[in-house]
C-alpha cells in the first residue's frame, strides 16, 4: 500500500496567526478566549469565543477580492499558504497529480446571515452575486485550488465537528488509490455570528461563563458546562512517500492509520461506541503501535468528555495502559470543522518538538474523566506516535494516528 507522509504544515486560530507562534501559545496554555467583538453579544446567553485577532483579509487575497470569499475562507487561504510554503515544492511539480481536500462544518455562516437580512429589510436584487460562491463549502478548496494552481482531485468533506479529520483520511485515501500524488489539506471554520451563537446557545451546548472567558472551555473537568466556539483554520501537504523522499522533503510524520465511523444513536448526543469504533479502526489500521499521546476532542461537554475517556480506556485495556491525552480546547476554543485540522498540525508538531501540550483550566477531579489529562502545564516526553480524534453532531467520527520518521 502506498505511504503517506506529511510535509507541509500551517495554522491560524485565536493564539497566532501562524503555525509557531499558535504551537508555542498552545503549550504555553495561553488562552485566546474572551468577549466577543465581532458582533455585539449583549443579551446572548454566550458572550465569549476564541476570535482570531487582527487579521486582515488583505494579505491573502487582493483587496477587491476580499467581498467574494467569506471569512472562513480567508482564514483557509492563510493556512494554505502557510503550508505549501513551508513544503517548498520544486517548480516543475506535476499540478495535475497534486489534489486539495477540504473541510468545513458550517461554511459561510457570516454571510448566509447578512444576506438573510439583506433579503427581509432591502428584497432580493441587493443580494450579493458573491453570496452563493463565497459561502459553499467546497469553494474552500475551489479558491485554494486557483490560488495555487492544483488541478488534481477537488474533495470537500462536510461533517460537523469531524470535517477536518476527514478531510485529510480523504486525502490519505486519494494518494493511497493512485489518485493523486500530493494532496492539499485546508480546514476552515467562522462561525461567530449572532445565529451561530444564538443556535448553538439555544442547544445549551455553550459554556456560560461570560464572566470568566479564560476559564470558560474546561475539559474533563467536573464543573464544565459547554463548549465555547473558536474559529481559525489549518493544512497539510500530504505526499506519497517515495515521492517525498526523491525530493529531499522535510517529513513531519507519516499517517499510517485513519478511522471512520457512525453513531446511529442520536443527531446531537454523542455515543461511546461510536468514537470506539473510529479508534480500533485507525489503530487495527496502523498495527496496533504502542501511543505515546491522544489528542482529544475534548469539547469540555458533559457527555463527550467522559465517553471519549471511557473509549480510549477500551480501545487500550484499561486505564493503566492509556498514555497522557489532552485537549487544547481550553486554549482556542472549539473551532467546529477546522477543530481536527488544527490538531493534527498540534500532534504533528509536538512529536517533532517532543513536547504534550496541556489540558488548561482541569480544576476540579471528575470521576468519569480519570485519565492523565497533562494538567500541570506541557510536558516534554519522546512521541513517536499520536492519535487525534474528532465526533461531530450527527455521529460522525473520525480518528489519525501518526508516526514520527
Amino acid at each position: 500500500m502506498r505511504r503517506v507522509v506529511i510535509t507541509g504544515l500551517g495554522m491560524i486560530n485565536s493564539v497566532g496567526h501562524d503555525k509557531e507562534s499558535s504551537f508555542k501559545a498552545i503549550c504555553d496554555g495561553e488562552c485566546g478566549i474572551d468577549r466577543i467583538t465581532i458582533f455585539d453579544p449583549e443579551g446572548y446567553g454566550a458572550q465569549i469565543a476564541g476570535e482570531v485577532k487582527d487579521f486582515d483579509p488583505a494579505t491573502v487575497m487582493a483587496p477587491k477580492e476580499v467581498k467574494k470569499a467569506d471569512r472562513f475562507i480567508h482564514l483557509g487561504l492563510k493556512a494554505a499558504q502557510e503550508a505549501m510554503l513551508d513544503a517548498a515544492l520544486p517548480e516543475d511539480t506535476d499540478m495535475s497529480r497534486f489534489g486539495v481536500s477540504a473541510g468545513s462544518g458550517i461554511g459561510g455562516l457570516p454571510s448566509i446571515e447578512k444576506n438573510s437580512v439583506i433579503l427581509e429589510t432591502r428584497g432580493p436584487r441587493r443580494i450579493s452575486p458573491f453570496f452563493i460562491p463565497g459561502t459553499l463549502v467546497n469553494m474552500l478548496g475551489g479558491f485554494v485550488s486557483i490560488e495555487h494552481g492544483t488541478q488534481g482531485p477537488n474533495l470537500s468533506s462536510v461533517t460537523a465537528c469531524a470535517a477536518g479529520t476527514h478531510a485529510i483520511s480523504e486525502a490519505a485515501k486519494t494518494i493511497i488509490c493512485n489518485g493523486a500524488e500530493k494532496m492539499l489539506v485546508v480546514s476552515a471554520e467562522s462561525a461567530i455570528t449572532g445565529v451561530g451563537i444564538g443556535g448553538f446557545a439555544a442547544m445549551k451546548a455553550l459554556s456560560t461563563r461570560n464572566d470568566s472567558p479564560k476559564t470558560a472551555s474546561r475539559p474533563f473537568d467536573a464543573d464544565r458546562d459547554g463548549f465555547v466556539m473558536g474559529e481559525g483554520a489549518a493544512a497539510l501537504v500530504l505526499e506519497e512517500y517515495e515521492s517525498a523522499v526523491a525530493r529531499g522533503a522535510n517529513i513531519y510524520g507519516e499517517l499510517i492509520g485513519f478511522g471512520e465511523s457512525g453513531d446511529a444513536n442520536h443527531i446531537t448526543t454523542p455515543s461511546l461506541d461510536g468514537p470506539a469504533r473510529a479508534m480500533r479502526a485507525a489503530y487495527k489500521m496502523a498495527g496496533e503501535p504502542k501511543i505515546d499521546y491522544v489528542n482529544a476532542h475534548g469539547t469540555s461537554t458533559p457527555i463527550n468528555d467522559k465517553n471519549e475517556t471511557a473509549a480510549v480506556k477500551d480501545l487500550l485495556g484499561g486505564k493503566e495502559n492509556c498514555p497522557p491525552m489532552s485537549s487544547i480546547k481550553g486554549q482556542i476554543g472549539h473551532c467546529l470543522g477546522a477543530a481536527g485540522g488544527i490538531e493534527a498540525v498540534t500532534c504533528l508538531m509536538a512529536m517533532r518538538d517532543g513536547i504534550i501540550p496541556p489540558t488548561i483550566n482541569n480544576i476540579t477531579p471528575d470521576e468519569n474523566c480519570d485519565l492523565d489529562y497533562v494538567t500541570s502545564g506541557a510536558r516534554k516526553a519522546e512521541l513517536n506516535v499520536t492519535m487525534s480524534n474528532s465526533f461531530g453532531f450527527g455521529g460522525t467520527n473520525g480518528v489519525l494516528i501518526f508516526k514520527k520518521i
